[in-house]
C-alpha cells in the first residue's frame, strides 16, 4: 500500500506537472502558429450583456488578485514570511485573500449559470469550455475550502509550496514538501496542474496575447442595421 502511494504521490507532483507544462508550451505556440485566429475569448457578451457583466467582472477581479498573490508568494517567499511575522497583517492578508477567493467563485458560478440558463450562450459553449469551467470550479472552491479550514495559506504557501514549484522548476522535484499537506491542498496543486494542460486547448489562451486590455476597456455596443420594411422577398 504504501509503495503504491509512493509510486501514485511520484506521478502527480514529479510528472504531472512537466506533462502539464510541456503541453503548455508546445501546444499553445503550434496553435498560434497554425489557428492564431483562436487566440480570443470568443466573447458572448454581443448575445446578452447584463448577466455576462454581472459574472465576468467579479470573476476576473477575483482570479486576477489571487494569482496575483500565489505569484508574489513564490518569487519573494521570504518576505512573505517576514511580513506576516505581524499579526494583524497576516489576518489582514489572510482576510482579502478569502474575500477576492470568495469573488471568484461567485462570479464562476454566475458564468456557468448564465452559460446554462441563456440559450444562445449555451448555444455557443463547447464541451472544452464545459470541462473548464469544472476544472476552475474545482481549482476556487478547493481554495476557499483551504483558506478556511486550513488557515495561514500565505504562509505555508511560503514554505512548502514554494520550494516545492522552485525545485520542479531546476529539474529535481523535491515532493516531501507537498505529500505532508491535507489533501484539500494536493488537490488544489494537482488540479493546477491539469488547468494548466488543458490551458491551450481552450479560450485561456486569450490570456497570452498581449496587451489584454479587457478589464479597462469600453463595453461594447451591438447595432443592428436591419429593419423588416427592408427585408427583401424572395423571387
Amino acid at each position: 500500500m504504501e509503495a503504491g502511494q509512493t509510486y501514485l504521490d511520484e506521478m502527480l507532483f514529479a510528472v504531472l506537472p512537466y506533462i502539464a507544462l510541456a503541453l503548455f508550451f508546445l501546444v499553445s505556440i503550434q496553435r498560434y502558429r497554425a489557428q492564431r485566429f483562436t487566440y480570443s475569448s470568443l466573447s458572448s457578451q454581443f448575445l446578452e450583456n447584463q448577466r455576462h457583466f454581472w459574472a465576468l467582472v467579479p470573476f476576473h477581479y477575483g482570479i486576477l488578485t489571487v494569482l496575483t498573490g500565489h505569484v508574489i508568494g513564490l518569487l519573494i517567499p521570504r518576505q512573505v514570511l517576514a511580513f506576516n511575522g505581524v499579526p494583524l497583517r497576516l489576518y489582514i492578508l489572510e482576510g482579502t485573500a478569502l474575500v477576492f477567493g470568495l469573488l471568484t467563485v461567485v462570479g464562476l458560478v454566475a458564468i456557468l449559470v448564465r452559460r446554462w440558463v441563456f440559450v444562445k450562450a449555451r448555444t455557443v459553449t463547447s464541451p472544452s469550455d464545459w470541462v473548464l469551467y469544472g476544472l476552475l470550479l474545482v481549482q476556487a472552491v478547493s481554495g476557499v475550502y483551504i483558506a478556511v479550514i486550513h488557515p495561514w495559506g500565505s504562509s505555508w504557501f511560503a514554505a512548502a509550496a514554494s520550494p516545492y514549484l522552485w525545485s520542479i522548476a531546476r529539474l529535481n522535484p523535491e515532493i516531501n514538501y507537498v505529500v505532508a499537506l491535507p489533501w484539500a491542498v494536493q488537490l488544489h496543486i494537482v488540479n493546477a496542474f491539469v488547468v494548466i494542460g488543458f490551458f491551450p486547448f481552450t479560450r485561456l489562451v486569450h490570456i497570452l496575447v498581449i496587451p489584454n486590455q479587457y478589464l479597462w476597456r469600453r463595453t461594447q455596443v451591438v447595432r443592428w442595421n436591419w429593419s423588416p420594411h427592408s427585408r427583401r422577398l424572395p423571387r
